[in-house]
């Protein structure tokens, strides 16, 4: 899925007005039933329907029933809509008293829920976010997950490096998933017809004896029981309580 937008791109102290102050009120004019939170929620529920490339202000104007021009008096542009957008769906969901209080958990819980995330909102792929406007709902989720894994031992800017790494991973899995459920729909093919209409083709190549280690492995290699999110993950999670007992052992 291609970056069709980015976040921070248009007037980054009007958007955090909207997030964090009362910035809600319009200038002037207000429509009866209008409000911030319907139009973010309008505009996230089109994105999740047709891709973030089908929002536009005036898109959003005749879903809304309203006129382009009464948008303006809540929001500038559509840069800072999308702000407000990626604020609202990374929310921190659940009960966050629940939140584990083990740092492994906690990860656990931070990458599940993120893929969650980007099932639920797959625009999100499209989304370049190297420069996050920090709403609430970021900042939020962030002191939520520091909790928990504070008491690693790891330096402040390796926690730090630690939610990317896993962040990057989830995102790579869930545009693999996203991106194999869209090929579904729009080729009408399922994954057994897919692999089906290649199977003869493939068959007279793994004969050929070319391919040695690709003909002699198993049946079950490539088929969709095994869990490759939670491998990974648990690779990843595997590899940080190394570091963290070697850190243990050092203080100690």
């Amino acid at each position: 899925m291609a970056t069709t937008e980015t976040s921070g791109s248009g007037d980054i102290t009007r958007s955090l007005e909207l997030m964090w102050g009362s910035g809600e009120r319009p200038t002037r004019g207000p429509k009866p039933g209008l409000t911030l939170e319907r139009i973010v929620t309008t505009a996230v529920r089109l994105a999740d329907a047709e891709g973030i490339a089908a929002v536009s202000m005036r898109r959003l104007s005749t879903e809304l029933g309203t006129g382009t021009m009464s948008l303006y008096r809540y929001v500038p542009g559509k840069a800072e809509l999308l702000d407000l957008m990626l604020n609202h769906v990374q929310a921190p969901g659940g009960d966050s008293a629940a939140f584990p209080d083990h740092w492994r958990a906690a990860l656990e819980t931070f990458a599940r829920g993120t893929l969650e995330q980007y099932r639920e909102h797959p625009w999100l792929l499209q989304v370049n976010q190297a420069r996050p406007v920090l709403g609430p709902s970021v900042v939020e989720g962030l002191e939520l997950v520091l909790s928990p894994i504070k008491p690693m031992g790891l330096r402040d800017v390796e926690l730090i490096s630690v939610l990317i790494m896993v962040e990057g991973y989830v995102a790579g899995v869930a545009r693999t998933q996203v991106q194999a459920a869209q090929a579904a729909e729009e080729s009408k093919l399922t994954d057994e017809a897919f692999w089906d209409a290649q199977r003869p083709v493939l068959e007279r190549i793994m004969e050929s004896g070319k391919y040695p280690l690709i003909a002699g492995l198993s049946e079950d290699s490539f088929g969709s029981e095994f869990d490759h999110f939670e491998f990974g993950l648990a690779r990843i999670l595997d590899g940080l309580e190394v570091l963290v007992e070697q850190r243990t052992r050092a203080a100690r």
